[in-house]
């Protein structure tokens, strides 16, 4: 055993057994993990390589008397996008591009900072030194105008070489973080425990490089809002219900938290759960799950599609007599996000999914995790997720 158990006693975790188990036969059923396709990691001689015949291309234009310009997939169409359940939402292989052409005034900005960016990352691959989004940001930020200019041209250019970022040496800041019955060794030695306690984990810069993880853990819950998170620790949730993994991405999660997520699975292949229970919160549930269209293109090192989504699910709401005085309407944006989740490929394979949104849509109310105070001050943690985890309340 990696770790002294302190919670539940071994029967309350049948159900979760049983769960596991069927994510295992219907693994061993598709002969294990889908093969990742799309980006895979690449040595370094192959992201120089790739970067100089970019640039070759870019000289051989110029010789011809041709304005260079260099072609990108289109990352924001759902035309380029298929689905499969097994995966999630994956760039097809034969998707349409677009030409960012030096000579138009409306791309030759972007053209000349991706050739900047592409000129800092093969410094960065040749020194193999490593920098953060925020550190090229930073470098001319009068230049980039802002941070979001250069975290879109980076994602570019990891579409367009077909390798994920790590390989281009440029890390992210992590936002998330981990607790309870994990311990792992970073890629500089750092020993690192999660054991839960009155803090958290910060979730590493470099998921690729921990080693040695070691856990007992019957199940692992992403809690969408920090709030949720800290209240549960408040409440000692992760000693109560030893052994389990809680996440949290802080809101819309960082690449690092999905990585995260997806390696804790292809490690242990524990149940994973998802706590939360407005629009919003279905939408982030979906990105862990299915991935998102603009970063389709890295699906098989991201998603996760065994998530199951724990609660708070709208029929909760209704089956625990919340009153209506502790919901809250949903806003015009809320309504669109759930329209838009609801037209969505994946949501044809999820008839329960399906259902409980549109009893949110119909009743135009929402909840907040929060709205469960009105039952008892811990009734999320000392009710309502045993009650859920033991008895198999997820969809």
């Amino acid at each position: 055993m990696a770790f002294a158990p302190m919670g539940p006693e071994a029967s309350f975790f049948e159900v979760l057994d049983r769960h596991r188990a069927s994510l295992l036969a219907t693994l061993r059923i598709g002969c294990g993990e889908t093969p990742g396709r799309g980006t895979h990691l690449a040595s370094s001689s192959e992201v120089l390589a790739s970067i100089e015949n970019i640039i070759q291309d870019i000289i051989s234009s110029l010789a011809r008397n041709e304005a260079p310009a260099i072609t990108i997939d289109n990352r924001s169409s759902w035309d380029n996008i298929k689905f499969e359940d097994s995966v999630g939402l994956q760039m097809v292989p034969h998707c349409t591009t677009r030409k960012i052409k030096s000579d138009s005034p409306k791309s030759v900005q972007k053209f000349a900072l991706i050739l900047k960016i592409l000129s800092m990352i093969y410094k960065l691959v040749q020194s193999n030194t490593y920098a953060t989004k925020r550190d090229i940001y930073y470098t001319d930020s009068q230049l980039f105008g802002n941070q979001t200019v250069v975290d879109n041209i980076i994602d570019d250019i990891s579409c367009m070489l077909k390798v994920p970022r790590r390989s281009l040496h440029i890390l992210s800041t992590s936002k998330g973080l981990i607790a309870g019955n994990l311990r792992f060794m970073e890629e500089d030695g750092t020993r690192v425990n999660c054991t839960c306690g009155a803090s958290a984990t910060a979730v590493p810069s470099n998921i690729q490089g921990i080693r040695n993880l070691i856990t007992d853990a019957k199940f692992l819950l992403i809690v969408e809002k920090d709030a949720t998170f800290q209240r549960l620790l408040d409440d000692n949730f992760c000693s109560k219900m030893s052994p389990c993994i809680m996440v949290t991405g802080k809101g819309i999660p960082d690449l690092n938290t999905r990585l995260l997520v997806k390696r804790l699975w292809d490690a242990f292949h524990i149940p994973v759960f998802t706590l939360d229970a407005d629009p919003h919160g279905i939408e982030i549930m979906c990105i862990y799950k299915y991935g998102s269209m603009s970063m389709s293109f890295e699906a098989h090192n991201l998603t996760v599609p065994a998530i199951r989504w724990l609660g708070l699910l709208p029929s909760d709401i209704k089956r625990l007599n919340i009153p209506k005085d502790s919901l809250i309407p949903l806003t015009k944006h809320d309504q669109m996000k759930l329209h838009s989740i609801l037209k969505r490929p994946y949501v044809n394979c999820q008839p329960f999914w399906r259902k409980e949104m549109e009893m949110m849509a119909d009743s135009k109310l929402k909840a907040e995790i929060q709205a469960l105070t009105f039952l008892s001050s811990d009734y999320l943690s000392r009710v309502y997720l045993p009650n859920k985890l033991k008895f198999g309340g997820w969809i």
